[in-house]
């Protein structure tokens, strides 16, 4: 998927100015397509140029002069072909999960740390897209807003952010307290051996131990 696909989908719900298609994306495209304020204003300028949204002046009284975009014909004709197009399979790339990998041989009070502070992330991010949810639908409840409500799209991509964040969270407060505990424990508490050739061995039990000497 390319920037464009995701700026002529947040801007199917209405004219947006840049900087209100910035405030879009950063409470809810970002949890699926994440670009920063300049990216989209570039971006913004291309898709004009090639006729597939189209900007008007609007002149305020005690504000600057600002620009709405809205989708043209061309552009719902190109979300239409990006619609029906394969779709790629993501994958993750992620600094934290690398240091845990390695959790054996590195000091876990750091990541233990910063293991904690990515759940209280993802407990933030779950509170924001409830609050968004909530907001979408109205006086609703969710099974029938989704049966019945207007547009289901952004409502099911809040959805899957919110599913994402709460397994994000639960996992980070589970890994935490995994370290927490093996660490409290001693070193070498349940891991296993790392041989001179790299290869790994189960830890043997006393009785092993003491059998073989």
């Amino acid at each position: 998927m390319a920037l464009r696909h995701a700026v002529l989908a947040a801007l199917l719900d209405g004219e947006l100015s840049g900087y209100q298609l910035a405030k879009a994306f950063d409470v809810g495209v970002a949890n699926f397509w994440h670009a920063l304020p300049q990216q989209l204003y570039a971006e913004l300028a291309r898709l004009e140029r090639e006729g597939l949204v189209a900007g008007r002046q609007v002149v305020q009284e005690t504000r600057p002069t600002k620009r709405l975009f809205h989708v043209t014909d061309a552009g719902l004709t190109e979300l239409e072909r990006f619609a029906a197009a394969a779709s790629k399979p993501s994958f993750i790339r992620d600094d934290l999960l690398v240091k845990v990998q390695a959790a054996d041989h590195v000091d876990a009070g750091p990541l233990i740390r910063q293991v904690e502070e990515r759940a209280a992330m993802a407990e933030a991010k779950i509170d924001l897209f409830r609050r968004i949810l909530r907001k979408m639908r109205g006086d609703l409840g969710e099974e029938e807003f989704l049966r019945t409500g207007g547009r289901v799209g952004p409502y099911l991509t809040c959805l899957r952010g919110l599913a994402f964040e709460e397994g994000n969270r639960d996992w980070c407060l589970r890994t935490a307290a995994i370290l927490r505990e093996r660490s409290a424990a001693g070193p070498g508490a349940g891991t296993a051996a790392v041989t001179r050739e790299g290869t790994t061995r189960a830890p043997r039990s006393p009785e092993v131990a003491h059998a073989e000497r």
